[in-house]
């Protein structure tokens, strides 16, 4: 019936859709490290809109290359959620769009309970984006999201 929102909220249900809502306020770029700034990064992008499927092989990439032949071991924990946040973030960056990303990931030893997450954001549906990737083997599951969120000069 009519055009699709231009602002809502995001849901991510292990990797569910985004449903329609409200306008978010404007915020502030953040600051950068390094010589790259906002404008650059600005410049490189061609594209609008959230590119989900290549965000999902990137963290499944990393996450593969960190976990895959492992299992669980409390003591290495740490370790490996903060290996794999810092090196998604870090490829994710290295693509050069106008992106703030936030990458979270939870891993749990396997076990008969399940595990259960649910994320939402309130956004600019024509813009940011979310992925979720879920990992798993034999000891342990893994859930990762990515929230991007567009920069707008």
């Amino acid at each position: 019936m009519g055009a699709a929102p231009l602002f809502g909220w995001g849901r991510s249900f292990l990797g569910g859709r985004r449903e329609a809502a409200e306008p978010r306020p404007p915020s502030a770029p953040p600051p950068w490290r390094g010589r790259d700034t906002m404008e650059e990064y600005h410049r490189h992008c061609d594209e609008v809109g959230f590119n989900a499927d290549e965000a999902h092989n990137i963290v499944k990439e990393c996450i593969d290359g960190i976990l895959g032949g492992e299992d669980y071991n409390q003591n290495n924990i740490n370790q490996w959620t903060a290996s794999i946040v810092e090196q998604s973030l870090t490829h994710l960056v290295k693509l050069g769009k106008p992106y703030k990303y936030v990458v979270t990931c939870a891993l749990v030893q396997r076990s008969a309970y399940g595990f259960h997450t649910a994320s939402s954001c309130f956004w600019d549906t024509t813009s940011d984006g979310t992925c979720t990737v879920r990992w798993e083997n034999r000891t342990m599951n893994c859930i990762v999201n990515v929230f991007a969120i567009a920069i707008v000069l």
